[in-house]
């Protein structure tokens, strides 16, 4: 870049060397701010510069403003971009990007203030502090810290509540203005520093400290709304495990509506605000007083509709029930004649009854053992003689029968031949001899004769087909 000349009026105003008269101009604020306008403006025309942006606020007249910062020493410029150079590049602007811009540092005179006017934006990228804000929330996500299981709730009626913020902020007294108006309720402020170094760390002692005290029913860690960098000390992992560990429910309200930090992601409760914060802890007692007193009117008019549809009720079985005296009255001349009605039935049923036992009684008379066996006695009387008579007569025919028949086994009877002088031969074996050929020559026989056995040898046998005598031993 060519040696710019500096013009003379910075001589002047900045004082004359040695040797030169003492006379200085003397200028007004407005002057000196065009001068440095016309300065730095003509040092700086098409500047490129590379950083990461922070705060970016999109105006509605299209405009765009935010503070470009350094990512590795402390050092930021703000910057504009105005809504006719937005179309060159202004959509790679978001929160956290690293940007390279073209364009010219001016001074903004009703101000006072140094800007970074921008023309372009050339390239974008991801910067180091989005990033490694990215990576310890996708670690700390890992872990589970910001599981909607783990979150607690926050008490009905809390009566002490700490306050976890600046001294000298505003944050303080939102929260106090809100909450005393809305109830009773007692806040312990902690002062702690809402950014800087080791800002973080701090407030998580706080936190671990708030959480140690006894009667203490929510904690709140809160500040107003900040640049990224500014809220940094809510990002920071030991407050954020400290926030997971308390006993105690904690709530946040940490930046404007649209920031939100690691710490508002592991609390138990989210609030846009301090004074939204105040309000979701405290409940309204004017709001209570009305929820009542509408409750109460609820229920005025729910039992008033509950007794007067009962009355209904009892005047229908009034009048179903009638006059009680008239009722029992009715009642007893029903018993009475349920009454008659039995009586009269239990008296038809006896005499049926007595009819059937009579004609019973008759029939078991007539069925009698002793009269049916008379009877009968009387039936076979006259047929005894008449047994007797055929009884005899069919003996006297047997008998005559069985003598012929005995006579006639006489005749045909072996042992009545035996007595005509004949014998009867078999062997020893009880075969009857027919021929004399049937037994050999010696053996014995046995002959039966009228009147006892003989057992005689055999010496010869005469007769067809018999062997000459042949003589045994």
């Amino acid at each position: 870049m060519a040696k710019r000349v500096l013009p003379p009026q910075f001589e002047l105003t900045f004082g004359a060397g040695p040797g030169l008269r003492e006379e200085r101009e003397v200028l007004g604020v407005a002057a000196l701010d065009r001068m440095l306008k016309q300065l730095v403006e003509g040092a700086t025309q098409n500047v490129r510069v590379c950083g990461e942006v922070s705060g970016l606020h999109r105006a509605s007249s299209g405009h765009c403003y935010f503070t470009l910062k350094d990512e590795k020493e402390d050092a930021l410029v703000d910057c504009v971009m105005y809504r006719g150079a937005t179309s060159r590049g202004g959509n790679r602007l978001a929160e956290g990007e690293r940007v390279v811009v073209e364009g010219r540092v001016t001074v903004y005179a009703p101000r006072g203030r140094l800007q970074l006017v921008l023309e372009a934006v050339l390239e974008a990228g991801r910067g180091e502090l989005l990033e490694a804000l990215e990576k310890l929330k996708a670690k700390l996500q890992a872990e589970g810290l910001f599981d909607r299981e783990k979150k607690k709730p926050l008490p009905r009626e809390p009566k002490r509540i700490a306050v976890l913020t600046s001294r000298d902020g505003a944050a303080i007294h939102d929260i106090c203005r809100v909450a005393f108006s809305r109830g009773r309720v007692s806040i312990l402020l902690v002062p702690t520093p809402v950014q800087g170094q080791g800002a973080g760390e701090r407030i998580a002692r706080a936190v671990r400290w708030a959480d140690s005290l006894p009667g203490i029913d929510a904690i709140v860690v809160t500040r107003g709304g900040g640049a990224l960098e500014d809220l940094a000390a809510y990002n920071d992992e030991l407050l954020v495990r400290a926030i997971a560990a308390a006993h105690t429910p904690v709530i946040t309200a940490v930046g404007h509506e649209t920031d939100v930090s690691l710490c508002d992601l592991v609390a138990d409760v989210h609030a846009a605000t301090p004074s939204q914060a105040a309000e979701i802890l405290v409940p309204d007692s004017r709001e209570r007083l009305e929820s009542l007193s509408h409750l109460g009117e609820r229920l005025h008019r729910g039992m008033q509709h509950r007794i007067t549809r009962h009355r209904e009720q009892l005047i229908r079985l009034e009048r179903r029930l009638g006059e009680p005296r008239r009722r029992l009255l009715e009642e007893a001349q029903r018993i009475d004649d349920s009454l008659t009605q039995l009586e009269r039935a239990l008296s038809r049923q006896l005499r049926r009854l007595r009819g059937t036992w009579v004609a019973d009684t008759r029939r078991l008379d007539a069925q009698h053992p002793r009269r049916v066996l008379g009877a009968a006695r009387e039936r076979l009387s006259p047929l005894l003689p008449r047994i007797e008579a055929s009884m005899r007569r069919r003996l006297d025919a047997g008998q005559s029968q069985l003598a012929r028949s005995a006579a006639r086994l006489d005749a045909l009877s072996p042992l009545a031949v035996l007595g005509r002088g004949y014998a009867l031969a078999k062997t020893l074996d009880g075969k009857v001899l027919r021929r004399a050929s049937e037994v050999p020559i010696g053996a014995l026989i046995e002959v039966r004769l009228e009147e006892g056995h003989l057992v005689a040898r055999i010496e010869s046998a005469r007769g067809t087909g018999v062997d000459a005598p042949t003589q045994t031993e």
